[in-house]
């Protein structure tokens, strides 16, 4: 009896797990879809193929755990990708992504070196909740610059011989959002629009909360900039998060996919009002140096 107790005990506590993660999404807009976006840091092919590297590790996050997506604009680079943006679909993936957003930093020895030395890349990763369709967020004409071209994806003859991908200007916050998953202008245009008014609110809302922090004063350490996480490949192999403090030397299982530790520490974090983690330890310093 005692063996069969302890056995639905392990089960009662992963349940238990799963219901406190739930709780933590009660945010507005956790239960909600949103955009991830990666966009390259300096460093040419470097960090293009960094980018690349994320977008695969996020892609098979999400198959992991049973969310779907769409890329919505995807540009190729040689050995890796410029930019890419993808529609994450599934009650709270808003809220489990959300902890995403900033600064990744990945160390290794570059492949595209012959002399073989230790390289350090950058990559941003922006995510963004889908709004409701009576959002209020006002986009005047006179504000936008539209361009059309050729699709540079799959999808068909159509898309790839009519100019039929969007790319929308808001020139007063210079956002840039681009589709070409449709087949025509109009419904790439539709997308785009709601792509841009996802971000016109999320700028706002930072806006909003950067102005009560200069109120209340920042409470924060001050770490990397908004580098959140770093992947080290060489001399070591490590994974940490420099917010939460939470690691893992599996770099490897990490680039596949396994996310879900990092995930769950921020929603613990975040929800524990993000207190300041001791700083200074060596291993951080030896990843900065």
């Amino acid at each position: 009896m005692l063996e069969q107790m302890l056995s639905q005990l392990k089960g009662l506590e992963k349940r238990l797990d799963e219901i406190q993660l739930t709780l933590l999404l009660s945010e507005e807009y956790d239960d909600s879809d949103c955009y991830l976006s990666i966009k390259p840091g300096a460093g040419g092919t470097e960090s293009c193929d960094w980018a690349s590297m994320l977008y695969r590790m996020y892609s098979r996050w999400i198959d992991r755990t049973g969310f779907k997506y769409e890329v919505i604009d995807l540009q190729d680079e040689d050995h890796g990708i410029k930019s890419v943006t993808l529609l994450v679909k599934g009650r709270h993936a808003y809220g489990y992504l959300k902890g995403e957003k900033g600064v990744h930093r990945l160390v290794r020895i570059s492949p595209f070196d012959s002399n073989a030395r230790r390289h350090t890349s950058f990559a941003a990763v922006d995510i963004v909740p889908v709004l409701p369709e009576d959002a209020d967020v006002e986009i005047r004409d006179d504000d936008i610059k539209l361009d059309f071209f050729r699709s540079s994806g799959a999808g068909g003859q159509h898309v790839n011989k009519t100019s039929s991908a969007v790319r929308i200007t808001h020139n007063p916050s210079g956002i840039v959002v681009t589709c070409q998953i449709e087949r025509s202008q109009h419904q790439n245009r539709e997308v785009a629009l709601r792509m841009l008014k996802a971000r016109l609110f999320a700028q706002q809302r930072e806006a909003t909360a950067n102005k009560l922090k200069n109120i209340q004063g920042d409470q924060k350490g001050i770490n990397f900039g908004s580098q959140i996480r770093s992947y080290v490949f060489c001399p070591y192999t490590l994974v940490k998060d420099l917010r939460t403090g939470e690691s893992t030397s599996n770099v490897h299982e990490v680039m596949d996919g396994s996310l879900d530790k990092f995930v769950n520490a921020y929603l613990k974090w975040h929800a524990s009002g993000e207190k300041p983690r001791n700083q200074g330890s060596d291993e951080e310093e030896e990843i900065d140096t």
